[in-house]
């Protein structure tokens, strides 16, 4: 048994994240299992930039209201307690609303070069506005 009192939060990195978001390590993807996961908190309007995951990702929302968008202009808004997962290779963003924060547990399974994760670029400010408008009234 390995007992972990604490992690550092940390500041997400800017060449990642629009915003202000904060990131505690849960478990770092090593060899033989290579599962990462984070507690990741996104303050109001802050989000990640586009992404994939070489084997998916899923994201289980643990407090706030915030949203998960896909390249093909699929947008869900979701809460507390709900889970997604994006397949492996979708490009995809998640973040807070304008005006609510959300936090998150995001898994990941690695590979051997890493957690599997390739960055693209930031989300527009209108590619974030039309994800609230195509959400707006889903929430639960």
């Amino acid at each position: 048994m390995e007992h972990i009192i604490s992690t550092p939060t940390v500041k997400a990195p800017a060449e990642r994240f629009t915003g202000d978001v904060y990131l505690d390590t849960v478990e770092s993807p090593t060899a033989p299992a290579r599962l990462g996961a984070a507690l990741v908190r996104f303050t109001p309007g802050a989000r990640t930039h586009w992404h994939r995951h070489v084997h998916g990702q899923t994201l289980r929302i643990t407090d706030g209201e915030g949203l998960v968008v896909t390249r093909d202009g699929s947008a869900v808004r979701v809460t507390a307690g709900q889970t997604v997962k994006c397949p492996p290779g979708e490009e995809h963003w998640h973040g807070g609303t304008a005006t609510t924060l959300m936090a998150h547990l995001a898994m990941v399974v690695g590979d051997a070069d890493g957690d599997g994760t390739t960055w693209l670029e930031p989300v527009s400010d209108e590619e974030f506005a039309q994800a609230l408008r195509d959400t707006e009234g889903s929430a639960t």
